[in-house]
Order: C-alpha cells, then sequence, then structure tokens
C-alpha cells in the first residue's frame, strides 16, 4: 500500500516540490484528495494519483496549477508541521533538563562528543595508513552531522521561529 510519504519523490520530480513536501505531512490526506479531484484521478490513492500524473501530461499542468493556486496554504502547511516538530523536541528536551536522572540531562553530549572521538581515531588511523572500512567512516560523519544539526542548528531555528 502506497503512502503519499512512499511518493513524495516522484511527485517532486515531476515539477512538484511544494506538493510533495506538503502530501506526507498530518493533513495530506485532504491535500491528496483535493488535488486527485483536479487531476482527473479515479480516487484519492497515492497510488492512484501518481499513475494519474505519471500517464497524463494534462495531468501535470493541472497538478502544476494546483500547486500555485494553493502555494500559500501548502508552504503554511509545512510551515506549522515543522513548528510543530521543533516544539516537541524543545519539550522533549526540556523533560530532560528536568529530569533527576544524570544521563538524562547529559546523553546528547556525551553522544556528540563519542561520535567525534571515534571519527578522530579514525582519522588518526587513516593518518597512520591503517585501514579504517570507509564505510563506517561514511556512517560516523552522517551521524555527527545530524547530531550537530539537531544540537546547535535546530536550537537556532527553534529561536528564530520564536521570534516570528
Amino acid at each position: 500500500m502506497s503512502t503519499f510519504t512512499d511518493i513524495r519523490d516522484a511527485i517532486v520530480k515531476l515539477g512538484l516540490p511544494i506538493l510533495g513536501a506538503a502530501l506526507p505531512l498530518p493533513g495530506g490526506a485532504a491535500i491528496g484528495a483535493a488535488l486527485a479531484a483536479s487531476i482527473g484521478s479515479p480516487s484519492s490513492k497515492p497510488a492512484d494519483i501518481l499513475a494519474t500524473l505519471s500517464q497524463s501530461s494534462e495531468a501535470v499542468q493541472k497538478a502544476i496549477e494546483f500547486q500555485q493556486a494553493h502555494e500559500e496554504t501548502l508552504l503554511r502547511i509545512a510551515v506549522d508541521a515543522e513548528k510543530a516538530a521543533s516544539e516537541g523536541v524543545t519539550e522533549r528536551w526540556k523533560a530532560d533538563m528536568g529530569s533527576d536522572s544524570w544521563l538524562a540531562k547529559n546523553i546528547r553530549p556525551l553522544t556528540l562528543i563519542f561520535i567525534l572521538g571515534i571519527y578522530t581515531v579514525f582519522a588518526t588511523c587513516s593518518a597512520f595508513d591503517i585501514d579504517v572500512t570507509q564505510e563506517y567512516v561514511q556512517l560516523l560523519g552522517q551521524w555527527g552531522m545530524l547530531i550537530m544539526s539537531a544540537y546547535f542548528v535546530g536550537r537556532t531555528v527553534e529561536k528564530v521561529i520564536d521570534k516570528k
């Protein structure tokens, strides 16, 4: 069974980036139903919508017009979903900091330190021509970027959203 999350990339590739981003979010089924009616899809099932878009350039044009007509609403849905997700993260972090558990308060910085430490060990091994499996280095790099983004960039984004 296809979901809007499953077909998001295909919709984006059809030139519908805003629509592709909004469909998997809460309320996406209503957007999908409106889109299905607009493009003449036999149903509002994600697979039927994608099939209709894949088989008809006229349907793609109608979908582009749908996206343009509802761009402000689609963007607002995406921003509201991002804001709600950020608020959820903030609340979890506040709960952790309010906990009596030392580990709950320090797990994020400890994880960041651990990932950076192992990454440094791998870099040092590489400097001494010790072979380290490239997949591990890439995985640690991705984890490090994810943790640093959540830890540093995420907090900055929360502050900007709060000001607006």
